[in-house]
């Protein structure tokens, strides 16, 4: 039996290995130099101040710092959980998120189904540019436009009250329209933008697939439920994974600028109950009932992301992780 040798010449695979990865470098240390900024974003504003959440056991005052604080255990989850706030906040937290996932997330996907069956091009460009529009206006604009808008002397409340004789009322102060005002807001001002990862999504599609399809008889409607909505099932996939990964988290600045004392009842969310109790705007600040009521909600979304993602990955074949 003939025994391989290696060349004479020939190195250590571990040291060729060690070789390359230092050519690999130096070849593209801009590329490193560029990740390590990243990387030191995350470590310096993410992972260093989860210390934090320490407070959320203790007695924090500023004064004795998160070491020196007593020790409480889950005295402050306690609190939350019996208090009045706790059913207050998280019903009006999951309704509002489960109405804007019903509503908000499938509006840009209908939106760039549409809009890619649209054969004029100068018009549709221009209805996307249109749409992009509101996403560009500031947030704090946005609230102020709806608050003018929708005062007893708005224009919308004043052409409500032409065309369907509807009561002249300032809209924001009333709880029963609180939460439509806020999707529908939502909605104008993130549908075109959100509707761009679709369209690009659409456009990878094979043209052949739809030549197939016409062949075979199907119509437009056919086409979109055959071929272009498995096309871009994926990404629907992981952006509602995504989604429902940030259900208790979303909105909490939308909601600081629309809500008041007189809506308070529909729409007070988790967040917004942690800005003011963290901020003493209710009184004395109280930074560790909370930094806890704030983990209760970091872990809850955790929860969700999980579950979403093994979900889809257990009934398709894509997902995060």
């Amino acid at each position: 039996m003939a025994l391989s040798r290696k060349p004479a010449g020939a190195l250590p695979a571990k040291l060729t290995r060690k070789t390359d990865w230092k050519n690999y470098i130096t070849q593209y240390w801009f590329i490193y130099v560029i990740l390590a900024f990243v990387l030191a974003y995350y470590v310096i504003f993410k992972y260093i101040p989860m210390y934090g959440v320490l407070i959320a056991f203790k007695r924090y005052t500023p004064s004795a710092g998160i070491w020196g604080s007593d020790w409480v255990g889950l005295r402050n989850f306690e609190r939350f959980f019996s208090s009045a706030y706790f059913m207050r906040t998280f019903r009006n937290t999951v309704l509002l998120n489960v109405m804007n996932l019903a509503f908000g997330f499938p509006a840009p996907i209908i939106f760039a189904l549409f809009l890619n069956e649209l054969r004029h091009q100068v018009f549709k460009r221009t209805v996307q540019t249109i749409s992009y529009l509101p996403h560009f206006i500031s947030l704090v604009v946005v609230a102020g436009m709806l608050h003018d808008f929708l005062n007893n002397t708005g224009t919308i409340t004043t052409v409500l009250n032409l065309l369907f004789g509807t009561e002249k009322k300032v809209w924001l102060n009333d709880k029963n329209s609180y939460r439509t005002i806020y999707i529908v807001s939502d909605i104008w001002k993130s549908l075109g933008w959100s509707a761009i990862i679709y369209l690009a999504s659409l456009s990878n599609i094979d043209t052949q697939l739809y030549d197939s399809a016409e062949i075979d008889g199907c119509g437009s409607l056919r086409k979109m439920r055959h071929v272009t909505l498995p096309g871009i099932a994926p990404t629907i996939i992981i952006l509602f994974i995504l989604r429902i990964g940030a259900m208790l988290s979303l909105g909490v600045e939308k909601t600081l600028l629309l809500y008041n004392p007189n809506t308070y009842e529909v729409s007070d969310v988790i967040s917004s109950f942690v800005y003011r109790r963290g901020f003493g705007i209710d009184g004395r600040a109280d930074y560790s009932f909370s930094t806890a009521v704030d983990l209760f909600n970091a872990i809850i979304n955790l929860t969700l992301l999980t579950v979403a993602n093994f979900t889809a990955r257990r009934y398709s074949e894509t997902s995060l992780w």
